[in-house]
C-alpha cells in the first residue's frame, strides 16, 4: 500500500468514526443513558480499528532502519556480542590471520636481501667483465703473444704450455735487493689463497701457473733460477734465454727493463723493471694487472674472481 492510499484510507475512517460518535451522542442524549453502554461497547471495535490502521500507516511512512548485529535487541544497553576465543591456539592465530604476518614481513625481507647480494655480485662481475674486454679492445696494445724460452730445468718452454689455464706472469731479476724478493714472496702468498679458494683438483676449474720471467739473462742461468725461486714457492716456473728473446718477450708483454751500459762479466748492477703481475686467461689473452698497492688477499680475490667468471675451454695438470 502506498502512502497516498494509506492516507486517504486513514481519512475516510476518520471521518467515518466522527459521524458515528456524533450520531451516537445525539441518540444518548434524546434516549438518556440506558444506551450509553451500548454506545461505548459499539465504538470499541472502531476505535481500535482506528488504532490498528494508525500504527499501520505509521511504519509504512517510517524509513527503514539498518539492523546492528551487535545488539541483542532494539534499543539493548548490553554489551556487543564478540566470538571470544576459547583457547590459547585460538587467541594467537589472531595475530598471524591476514596479509602481514610476522612470516610474511620475515620472507619479505629475507627477498630483499638475497636480491641485494645478488645484483651487488653481477655489478662486480660485469665491472670485471668489462675490464678484461677493455684489455681487448681495438686500439689497445696487445699485451702478450708467443715465445720460446729456457726453464729453471733446462728444458725448452714456451708460451703454448699456458693455454687452458690461467698464468700469473712476472718480471724481475734473481739479484734484486728488495723489490722482486718482496713481490715474489707475494706471489706465494696468491698462490696458497687461490688454491684454498679453488684448489687444483676441481672440476670444471682452471689451474693457475705461476711464471717468473728474468729481466737478466746475463746473470740468472736456469741453474741459479732454480735455487733462486726454491725460496719462496715450489710451483713458479723460471724463465730465462738470451738478451735478444728476453727483450723480444718484454716487448710482447709491454714491460720496460733496462741494464747500465758497459757492465763486464762478474760485476754488481741493478736492473730497472716494471713492477706488475699480468694476469692472463686460457686463451692467453690480458686480464689485469695486479701492481705493488694490492695485498696478497686483494690480488688472490681478482684472480679468484677472474678464475670463476671463466665459461671457455681448460686444460687441466
Amino acid at each position: 500500500m502506498s502512502l497516498r492510499q494509506s492516507a486517504l484510507r486513514f481519512q475516510c475512517l476518520y471521518t467515518t468514526a466522527r459521524q458515528r460518535i456524533a450520531n451516537l451522542q445525539q441518540r444518548s442524549s434524546s434516549h438518556g443513558h440506558a444506551d450509553l453502554s451500548y454506545s461505548t461497547a459499539s465504538y470499541a471495535p472502531l476505535r481500535s480499528t482506528l488504532r490498528s490502521t494508525k500504527a499501520s500507516s505509521v511504519a509504512s511512512i517510517a524509513p527503514s532502519r539498518p539492523v546492528n548485529p551487535f545488539r541483542t535487541r532494539p534499543f539493548s544497553t548490553s554489551k556487543p556480542s564478540y566470538d571470544k576465543p576459547k583457547t590459547v591456539q585460538q587467541a594467537r592465530s589472531r595475530y598471524v590471520v591476514g596479509p602481514i604476518s610476522f612470516l610474511s614481513v620475515s620472507l619479505f625481507i629475507g627477498a630483499g636481501i638475497g636480491l641485494y647480494f645478488y645484483f651487488d655480485y653481477e655489478k662486480a662481475r660485469m665491472e670485471r667483465k668489462r675490464v678484461a674486454e677493455a684489455a681487448k679492445g681495438v686500439g689497445k696494445p696487445k699485451v702478450g703473444g708467443k715465445f720460446e724460452l729456457v726453464d729453471q730445468n733446462w728444458k725448452p718452454w714456451g708460451s703454448e704450455r699456458m693455454r687452458g689455464r690461467f698464468a700469473l706472469v712476472y718480471f724481475g731479476f734473481t739479484h734484486c735487493p728488495d723489490i722482486c724478493p718482496e713481490e715474489l714472496d707475494k706471489m706465494a702468498s696468491m698462490l696458497d689463497l687461490v688454491a684454498e679458494k679453488l684448489p687444483p683438483s676441481a672440476p670444471n676449474t682452471p689451474n693457475l701457473l705461476p711464471v717468473f720471467i728474468t729481466c737478466d739473462p746475463a746473470r740468472d742461468t736456469p741453474s741459479v733460477m732454480k735455487t733462486y725461486l726454491r725460496e719462496f714457492h715450489e710451483d713458479i716456473i723460471g724463465l730465462t734465454g738470451t738478451w735478444e728473446q728476453i727483450k723480444a718477450v718484454c716487448r710482447l708483454y709491454r714491460v720496460y727493463f733496462s741494464t747500465p751500459q758497459g757492465v763486464k762479466p762478474g760485476d754488481d748492477y741493478l736492473v730497472d723493471h716494471s713492477i706488475y703481475f699480468y694476469l692472463m686467461d686460457p686463451e692467453g689473452d690480458f686480464v689485469e694487472a695486479i701492481g705493488r698497492q694490492h695485498s696478497a688477499e686483494q690480488a688472490a680475490k681478482i684472480i679468484t674472481q677472474h678464475m670463476e667468471d671463466w665459461k671457455g675451454s681448460i686444460v687441466k695438470g
